[in-house]
């Protein structure tokens, strides 16, 4: 086993992870940029380095630094959390050669799944079903255009190299599809530094379903159940809950035996996500893998008794996944996440100072949070600030739950969406599991404040 692990993240996930070691018994360091000195992840971490400025890109960003980071504090192992570097091959592959373990799959697997042409071509191979699309990245407008034609409009243009919407158009038919190419080429570059792009059936009111996925160094994978993330602002998630209301047990059963096909199929290693489009006939598509852990894994560690974290690092150490059957499923689980934005000002980011943090309480309700009372929010990186997880017997009684939860949790300093996610858990649809991932464009009346 490991005996010190550097977190190279920030804020909620660089404290779960922390949390995960101290119950191994293995040390961790934080690192931080010059804005984050004050995070609590530096306060409970046993070392802490300071790497560099507030934006990512000349601290969290920079892979130099964190392996100067771990030789000096003489970590052994790095966990890369979420986002940042932690689906960058260049990382996994720099800290194996520095002879530092990379907690999560090798560099090959992130590069298959993370260029989403090679990740379809890969599913092509082992049967998991893909939205009709073209084979790899098109460069030609008029070669795609054939290929859109070919399809059906409407058709989606997505960044091969993309993540969290960016890089992606929709074209309702021929006459949009010239510009929505050009513009989804050109963000994609901006984004990921990779221009290519793929084009692929436009699915107009699907469920956004992922699976979650172990696997170890002795070729064992296995899934531990879905979450439904369909309710999503410009394809970012916003709630998520598990089982999915759609998702019954033959069709768990396929989809499950589907996602674990495609992660044997390279031999994947560490926790992972295979994320799939449920359209309304029933019919399942693999979308992207996602090669880390998730923001939404509590839900799964609720709902199965488990820690995905402690099984990422435990793998990564060369152990056996300590469970090989789907454990038994606890009731409903809800995640909802809490940002430091203003929906009725089109989500508008709210840095500032925490000056009221009174958190949220009773039973099945977990919150996971770095933010305190004195707390400054940062305007240099993602703005949420918490999950609130409620978990009932029933989804009935999540929902109460979650409801109960964003009412008793009060923050005051910064506007939050609490307010909306409230609103969320008591629109009809939404209680009646009737969402899809443009479930919010339709709903628009739940961005504003009631009179």
């Amino acid at each position: 086993m490991f005996k010190k692990v550097l977190v190279a993240n920030r804020g909620e996930i660089a404290l779960r992870v922390i949390r995960a070691c101290k119950e191994i018994g293995i040390q961790t360091v934080a690192v931080y940029s010059e804005a984050d000195r004050e995070s609590l992840h530096v306060r409970f971490a046993d070392d802490d380095v300071c790497i560099g400025p507030a934006p990512a890109r000349d601290s969290y960003l920079k892979i130099p630094r964190l392996i100067a980071a771990a030789e000096i504090t003489g970590a052994d192992a790095i966990h890369p959390g979420y986002g940042f570097l932690a689906e960058n091959a260049e990382f996994a592959e720099t800290c194996v050669a520095s002879n530092i373990a990379f907690i999560g799959p090798t560099a090959e697997q992130i590069r298959v799944m993370g260029d989403k042409a090679a990740a379809r071509a890969a599913m092509t191979k082992v049967g998991v079903p893909i939205v009709p699309g073209t084979p790899g990245p098109v460069e030609d407008v008029d070669e795609a255009l054939g290929f859109a034609k070919e399809i059906g409009f409407p058709v989606i243009i997505k960044a091969a190299a993309g993540g969290g919407g960016k890089g992606m158009r929709v074209a309702k038919d021929a006459d949009e599809f010239a510009r929505s190419f050009q513009l989804a080429r050109s963000e994609a570059l901006s984004a990921f530094g990779n221009g290519d792009v793929y084009v692929e059936k436009y699915l107009t009111r699907p469920r956004h379903i992922e699976f979650q996925i172990l696997g170890d160094k002795h070729g064992n994978v296995i899934h531990v159940g879905e979450r439904d993330c369909s309710v999503q602002r410009r394809h970012q998630k916003l709630i998520e809950e598990s089982p999915s209301p759609a998702v019954g047990p033959e069709l768990r059963a396929k989809m499950g035996a589907a996602a674990v096909a495609g992660a044997k199929a390279i031999d994947y290693v560490g926790a992972g996500t295979i994320e799939m489009l449920l359209d309304e006939d029933g019919s399942y598509y693999f979308m992207e893998m996602n090669t880390r852990i998730q923001v939404e894994h509590p839900v799964t560690e609720m709902l199965y008794g488990v820690d995905l974290v402690k099984e990422q690092i435990r793998v990564a150490a060369g152990d056996r996944l300590s469970f090989l059957e789907l454990p038994e499923r606890r009731g409903h689980v809800i995640e909802c996440r809490v940002n430091a934005e203003d929906p009725s000002r089109n989500f508008q980011p709210s840095p500032g100072r925490i000056d009221v943090f009174h958190p949220p309480g009773g039973p099945g309700v977990r919150l996971d949070t770095h933010a305190y009372a004195g707390y400054r929010v940062p305007p240099y990186y993602d703005s949420m600030i918490a999950k609130v997880i409620c978990q009932g017997r029933d989804r009935a009684e999540a929902l109460r739950r979650m409801e109960l939860a964003l009412e008793s949790f009060i923050i005051e300093g910064v506007t939050t969406t609490m307010p909306f996610l409230a609103r969320v858990m008591r629109n009809p649809k939404f209680r009646a599991g009737d969402v899809d991932t443009k479930f919010l464009e339709r709903e628009t009346d739940l961005f504003k404040e009631p009179a």
